[in-house]
């Protein structure tokens, strides 16, 4: 059944609220639970599928998606027939905030026409959940529909399947319909086509703003959550990197967080997450915080509810506390937070 599916990733989307943390990156890219990014949640969806074309169409800050994706190699996609392609948008590209705009697609219109599968399942980039896409197809198929949305307790999550023809139709022919992406199709009611939803009940979150990254990140300390994401039968893939174990020195105390590896932790670490390659000196309390990629953070330092991006320097004796309950601090990539500008 999986054969039959084309993966359709679309990475073009930019959400305002989320500036601080994607000024330098694309959302897609955006570190999530210590080593993942967000792409990985729907690409390992896709794989784990047994869909083995994937097309990424990507436009702002894109550098640091290709890094991460490569050749497709850790989602066993470097392959000689189908495998992991990239799109990404002309300078000159007509904004649209819609998943699924036909005038991008157009733009690759090869892709589409030489691919061989039969259905497309179109999806964003920033939703963290684990899903089998074939249970979705099986449905399609039976009940005879032209589009299937993905939907939760009546909320879109804008994740579509149709058949592959049917979308070539549908951006050959926008400028005639007035459609720009396939939400427009479904949300009108003069169509001509069998428009068909699919109730998803697991854990689903779309991550469009600090707060909803903020929280979703601190949900993977459920146990219930962690268990939910992270299935053995459906693993989540990333890039792998080599590096050492992380090192505790003797007077660390963890309490439910999680550690990637090549760490150095010498304080105390409570309630947070904690990417590759972060030192945490001695002393230093870090509770409720999301610490991204070789932050450093300096001794006899008092953090709470933080979000510090890679290469984050605190010096020491610094002291960071929420301003509002529920709404982290935000640390900008690179920036040095000294005892002087303390929050």
């Amino acid at each position: 059944m999986s054969t039959k599916l084309l993966g359709v990733i679309d990475a073009t989307t930019f959400h305002k609220s989320l500036k601080d943390l994607i000024g330098h990156r694309t959302l897609a890219a955006l570190p999530f639970g210590g080593r993942y990014r967000l792409i990985d949640f729907v690409l390992s969806n896709m794989v784990n599928t047994g869909i083995t074309s994937v097309g990424v169409f990507s436009k702002y800050n894109y550098r640091s998606l290709m890094d991460h994706l490569g050749s497709g190699k850790n989602w066993d996609l470097n392959r000689k027939k189908d495998g992991l392609f990239f799109f990404p948008a002309p300078i000159f590209d007509v904004p649209v905030e819609q998943i699924g705009a036909f005038h991008h697609f157009g733009y690759h219109m090869n892709y589409f026409k030489r691919s061989m599968q039969e259905h497309v399942v179109v999806a964003n980039c920033y939703s963290v959940f684990n899903m089998d896409f074939n249970d979705v197809l099986e449905r399609h198929i039976q009940n005879g529909c032209d589009i299937t949305e993905l939907t939760k307790d009546g909320t879109s999550l804008e994740i579509y399947l149709l058949k592959r023809e049917l979308l070539i139709e549908l951006i050959e022919t926008k400028d005639e319909t007035g459609y720009t992406c396939i939400k427009d199709v479904i949300e009108d009611d003069n169509h001509n086509f069998i428009s068909c939803s699919y109730q998803y009940h697991d854990f689903f979150v779309k991550i469009d703003s600090v707060e909803s990254f903020y929280q979703t990140s601190m949900d993977l300390l459920q146990p219930d959550v962690w268990r939910q994401l992270f299935r053995k039968k459906q693993p989540i893939f990333t890039k792998v990197k080599d590096e050492p174990p992380t090192h505790y020195g003797k007077d660390a105390i963890i309490k439910n967080s999680l550690i990637a590896n090549g760490c150095i932790i010498e304080g105390h670490v409570e309630n947070s997450i904690i990417s590759r390659g972060v030192k945490i000196s001695k002393g230093s309390i870090i509770k409720n915080c999301i610490v991204m990629q070789k932050t450093h953070i300096g001794e006899n330092c008092y953090l709470d509810s933080v979000i510090m991006d890679k290469d984050v320097k605190i010096e020491d004796s610094v002291e960071i506390i929420p301003i509002r309950p529920g709404r982290p601090t935000v640390i900008k990539k690179g920036v040095i937070q000294g005892a002087l500008m303390n929050t």
